[in-house]
């Protein structure tokens, strides 16, 4: 596996670690025809991921999502430069790697692939679409837990 981000560090950051391979390769976030170039990852806890797991595949706008090898932490790949604006609480966005990975392979070293690019509706996941489902499913979360 390649070097990259540890999303298992931590349930709500993630460490830029660049990739050490810089061949060229399709990249997950940008369309076989463009340059590979960096992708952004957004990293939340498994349970509130995992519901906006759901929320993005039933609007049919998931990416490709990774998961840490303990399954605590979710990441989904998002366009470059989404890291610059994102303020989600409870979560953090960094620049994951430059170029893009092969599908068999995440291109994060200890995770695994969630939604693998090939089943991912989107090549990589809308910011604002995120940013709405992680607040839907934050919602959700805590309603759940108020009936308890």
């Amino acid at each position: 596996m390649e070097a990259g981000v540890d999303i298992s560090s931590s349930r709500t950051t993630a460490l830029h670690q660049p990739r050490q391979d810089h061949s060229p390769s399709p990249s997950p976030c940008l369309p076989p025809s463009a340059d590979a170039g960096p992708c952004d990852l957004v990293t939340v806890p498994a349970r509130q991921g995992l519901e906006a797991v759901d929320i993005l595949r039933l609007r049919e706008s998931v990416g490709p999502v990774l998961h840490d090898g303990e399954c605590d932490t979710l990441g989904f790949l998002v366009p470059p430069g989404t890291a610059d604006a994102w303020d989600v609480p409870g979560s953090a966005c960094t620049q994951t790697y430059d170029g893009g990975a092969a599908a068999a392979e995440p291109p994060i070293t200890g995770t695994g692939w969630l939604v693998a690019p090939e089943a991912a509706i989107s090549e990589a996941t809308d910011p604002a679409v995120l940013r709405a489902a992680l607040g839907e499913a934050a919602r959700t979360i805590a309603a759940v837990d108020r009936c308890r």
